[in-house]
């Protein structure tokens, strides 16, 4: 396989200045070719790096030694003592021009790298780091049995473990003097305190914001401009503190991320606090949609009815209140969100079309039933299994009694004359009553047998 910039060939990387790398058929990223791009007219290559530490801090060092350093390669750089380890980010042109968006000189006095990270300093740098969280634990301890009114956020260890940086954030200026003598007692390392804001610690820390993405001032954000509730009134948010505040509890910093787009719109719009004259009485603003260029006005005396005008209409208005001439209504200038103005158009040719009415808050809400409604439903299904019952009983009786139950039995006569509906039945016979000189009817065993049959 050959190198895509010059005819070397190569498996991982190109071994020339070239500094192409190709990954079996993988296309480069777009920093890859920025970052090593030949510079024409004999112009000198630019010497600086940018090089990444912990939670993204990123600094700016001179490869003096015009070492082959490509992205993602792990170095040993200048420290205030010592040395410190860290992840090339950039190289090349790219560094130049991020210095110049951060303002710093890249012709003066700035740190140089060492070498190339060898064994022995990525063992000594991974050491450190690991001792990082149960070191923030122990100077927590330390600074509440002292009672420092502060909050250790993050430590950060120097990549030869002779130095570690705390991190924190107060309300107010802080004595630690006596905290840093404990701490170099009980960790044996230079201790440096550096106070950070909030935003700085959210920045530091990470996360994931309300939108469902990393946080801004960890990726990307690298200054932190004021954000005021005003931006949220100009952009008809509502002011709830809850919602407006990220996980730094300030204000969001995306809020200041389109506040120039509505400041933009709004310039056409006329102030909210102006009065329209009318003859019917004074009309006040109450709300606006910048983008629809819409405003809703309502009576002084009648707050309860809102009527829509656009910008141009409500600035046609003013023009005639200042020549001292107040219009009849606002219904004149309002936008009617009737359909009835569409049954012309052929679309909608033969068909009634219903006004466009405001839905029911309760539209959502259960319908409640009637108590007698309950009731009947509570008497069926107790009638229900009483019917199942009587059915199953009839199933299991044989067809002759099923039949004999089916007729219907003749009701007895205890002697109670009192039924007025005895007598004019016909069913209903009186039984004789059985008296001794009665004879009986004989039976077929008392009958002479005949002999002959």
């Amino acid at each position: 396989m050959s190198c895509n910039t010059c005819t070397h060939n190569t498996n991982n990387s190109c071994n020339t200045n070239c500094g192409a790398r190709s990954f079996g058929t993988a296309k480069l990223s777009v920093f890859d070719w920025l970052a090593n791009t030949q510079l024409l007219g004999g112009q000198e290559y630019f010497d600086c790096v940018e090089v990444r530490f912990k939670n993204s801090r990123k600094e700016y060092f001179r490869n003096v030694d015009k070492l082959p350093l490509q992205m993602g390669d792990v170095v040993a750089t200048e420290a205030p003592s010592g040395h410190d380890v860290g992840v090339v980010t950039l190289t090349g042109e790219l560094v130049r021009s991020q210095m110049k968006k951060r303002k710093i000189d890249w012709e003066g006095d700035i740190p140089r790298v060492y070498r190339k990270a060898n064994q022995h300093d990525i063992d000594v740098w991974q050491q450190s780091r690991a001792k990082e969280i149960e070191v923030q634990k122990q100077s927590r301890e330390l600074a509440i049995a002292l009672g420092l009114e502060m909050k250790i956020s993050d430590v950060e260890f120097q990549g030869d473990g002779s130095k570690a940086t705390f991190y924190y954030t107060a309300e107010g200026r802080v004595d630690f003097r006596q905290l840093i003598k404990d701490m170099a007692k009980a960790f044996s390392v230079r201790i440096e305190m550096r106070q950070i804001g909030f935003r700085q610690e959210a920045a530091r820390l990470g996360g994931i914001g309300s939108c469902g993405r990393e946080l801004c001032c960890s990726t990307w954000l690298t200054d932190f401009r004021s954000v005021s509730t005003s931006a949220a009134r100009y952009q008809q948010l509502s002011l709830n503190p809850q919602k407006l505040a990220g996980q730094c509890g300030k204000l969001k910093c995306c809020l200041n991320f389109e506040l120039d787009t509505y400041l933009d719109a709004l310039q056409d719009f006329p102030r909210t606090d102006v009065k329209l004259h009318t003859q019917r009485g004074m009309a006040s603003c109450q709300k606006i949609d910048i983008f629809k260029r819409l405003m809703w006005f309502t009576y002084d005396e009648n707050p309860i009815t809102w009527h829509k005008l656009s910008v141009d209409s409500v600035k046609e208005i003013i023009e005639l209140n200042k020549e001292g001439e107040p219009i009849e209504e606002l219904e004149e200038y309002a936008i009617v969100t009737d359909l009835s103005s569409r049954k012309s158009t052929s679309a909608y040719e033969g068909i009634e079309l219903a006004p466009v009415e405001e839905d029911s808050i309760t539209r959502f809400d259960a319908p409640k039933r009637k108590k007698n409604k309950h009731n009947n439903k509570k008497a069926s299904n107790n009638n229900k299994p009483q019917r199942d019952n009587k059915t199953q009983q009839a199933q299991s009786q044989p067809q002759g009694q099923s039949n004999k139950k089916k007729q219907s039995p003749k009701p007895k006569n205890n002697g109670n004359n009192n039924n007025p509906n005895a007598n004019n039945n016909p069913n209903t016979a009186k039984k004789k009553p059985n008296n001794k000189n009665n004879k009986p009817k004989a039976s077929n065993a008392d009958k002479p047998k005949n002999e002959n049959a």
